[in-house]
């Protein structure tokens, strides 16, 4: 455990950051397992709905320093990959 105030704020600093981090990530998952479910589904409005909801929450995922912009671009990429297979 931490001595220090300092230390000590840090580390509730952290714990904080940590919820407010896993509440996003938790939100990522979800809209990318309802994408997952309605392309599989062959179901493709929905799936299209679900591809703009997803990729808003990954740019926004990006801007708020949860996931690496890079990570969100890449996912977006192969999320767009497989909505236009459905679309065949």
């Amino acid at each position: 455990m931490p001595q220090l105030d300092q230390a000590k704020k840090a580390l509730r600093q952290d714990k904080h950051r940590r919820m407010y981090n896993d509440r996003w990530r938790k939100n990522l998952r979800a809209g990318m397992k309802a994408l997952r479910v309605a392309s599989t589904a062959g179901d493709k409005k929905e799936a299209e709905k679900s591809f703009i909801a997803v990729s808003s929450l990954l740019d926004a995922a990006a801007r708020r320093h949860i996931i690496h912009p890079n990570k969100a671009a890449r996912k977006k990429s192969r999320l767009a990959k497989a909505l236009a297979k459905i679309a065949k």
